[in-house]
């Protein structure tokens, strides 16, 4: 089939090289003629392991190909993916669908075939009744049919996610647009994928559900690990003794400094604002999304703690070992590392940090951050140092080397990834999360 993909971010690129990679022919559009250019010179705009080696394999096959010219990308195409982002709207919460429909417009201008047009971006419950009227309006002759088709991908794992995926969620509501998409992901059924054929509205309200669980589930352990802390007890023997239920699992049961990233946040305070709008309170959701911001301050202050307090912290050093929001990324927004940075120098300590490849984009967000070359050289000196992201390079550190480097040697884990035992035995003072 012959696929077009509106937005070459995150969702866009790596769906749009899969698809390539499935046989489909993939067209990626985009209106940032830079990095389409860097396209064409195989440089990635997002960190994705992976993700360039199968960018250029497609390529080369003649799969896959990129354009800024939307009128062009989509000619003759069996599937146009909206792919962009939406944002959180400044002042209220709601997702931005301003690109959305900007894309559904301009679609609607330059559509000169049947097509189904899905909508792959994060959208609230009625984004797709809004599309279609779009697209009915701007006066197209041509047959359509708007799908829901949300994208469940783990940032550093999203290609397996694809191509392996738990389920596919397909929201349409006529036939025409359940045969398309039947046929682009046939490949997958060959695999036995899981595919739930919905309501479009059901499909949108999926996407918010299931991000906004998983959001409680984080939220839920990492107040557990308080109060571990508080009775004596060990929240990782916690997670692992309610995960072995089948009704629990244990995914998404590991204490840390709360979650970030691109969807968590966004689409749990999007899904807060449609239930406002329906006059349908969610209080569970609002309170996951209050006790996580909270969360990432007491991260900072559990960090001033172990440096005796915050007037006793003004002038000392902190090495910070990781800032995206989770290891194998580049992804910084909603980072727990930005207000843990933010909450120790705002009372004057001195914060210098490394990350395998977030500092790029971490450089300009935290100014007030030293970025070093390498964990060891943040450490030089430090007074404390810090786990922020668990990244593998820091599982395998040659702790006699960070105690000779730091200035005292007081290591806080909090990702809990080494064993008290052992680091308290290198002669550390080791403070974790949820751990006595």
């Amino acid at each position: 089939m012959k696929i077009a993909m509106v937005g070459s971010g995150y969702v866009g690129l790596v769906s749009g090289a899969c698809f390539a990679d499935f046989g489909h022919e993939v067209v990626c559009i985009d209106k940032d003629q830079d990095k389409i250019d860097r396209l064409h010179d195989g440089v990635m705009p997002i960190y994705e392991p992976g993700l360039a080696e199968l960018v250029t394999s497609n390529v080369t096959a003649g799969r896959l190909a990129f354009t800024t010219l939307l009128q062009d990308g989509i000619s003759g195409v069996d599937a146009i993916f909206i792919a962009v982002g939406t944002p959180s709207r400044r002042g209220d919460g709601h997702a931005d669908l301003s690109y959305v429909y900007a894309v559904a417009q301009e679609i609607g201008q330059h559509l000169a075939n049947d097509a189904v047009v899905v909508t792959k971006s994060t959208v609230p419950v009625g984004t797709g009744d809004e599309v279609e009227r779009i697209l009915r309006e701007s006066g197209t002759t041509c047959r359509f049919s708007v799908v829901s088709n949300p994208e469940f991908l783990r940032e550093g794992a999203a290609i397996n996610d694809f191509k392996r995926p738990d389920r596919i969620v397909i929201g349409a509501e006529d036939e025409f647009g359940r045969d398309v998409m039947r046929e682009v992901y046939r490949p997958l059924f060959l695999n036995e994928s899981p595919i739930l054929f919905t309501g479009r509205r059901t499909s949108e309200l999926i996407k918010y559900a299931a991000n906004a669980f998983l959001a409680t589930k984080i939220t839920f352990i990492n107040e557990m690990a308080d109060l571990c802390e508080k009775v004596g007890a060990n929240v990782q023997d916690v997670s692992r003794g309610i995960g072995m239920d089948n009704r629990i699992g244990p995914k998404f049961l590991h204490a840390g400094p709360g979650y970030g990233g691109s969807c968590f946040p966004k689409d749990t305070l999007a899904l807060l604002k449609t239930a406002e709008d329906y006059d349908s309170p969610t209080r569970i959701v609002e309170a996951v999304v209050t006790a996580n911001e909270n969360r990432k301050r007491a991260m900072g202050r559990k960090v001033l703690d172990a440096l005796g307090g915050a007037e006793s912290a003004r002038g000392k050093k902190a090495a910070m070992l990781g800032l995206t929001f989770k290891p194998n990324t580049d992804d910084m927004r909603d980072s727990p590392a930005i207000a843990v940075a933010k909450t120790l120098t705002d009372v004057g300590v001195e914060v210098a940090a490394y990350d395998p490849e977030g500092m790029e984009i971490a450089a300009p967000l935290m100014p007030e951050v030293a970025m070093q070359d390498d964990p060891y050289a943040a450490i030089d000196g430090a007074d404390v140092v810090v786990i922020v992201t668990e990244w593998d390079a820091f599982r395998a550190l040659d702790l006699r080397r960070v105690k000779d480097l730091a200035k005292t040697p007081v290591l806080v884990d909090l990702r809990n990834i080494y064993h008290p035992d052992d680091v308290r035995g290198l002669g550390f003072e080791y403070i974790s999360v949820g751990r006595s």
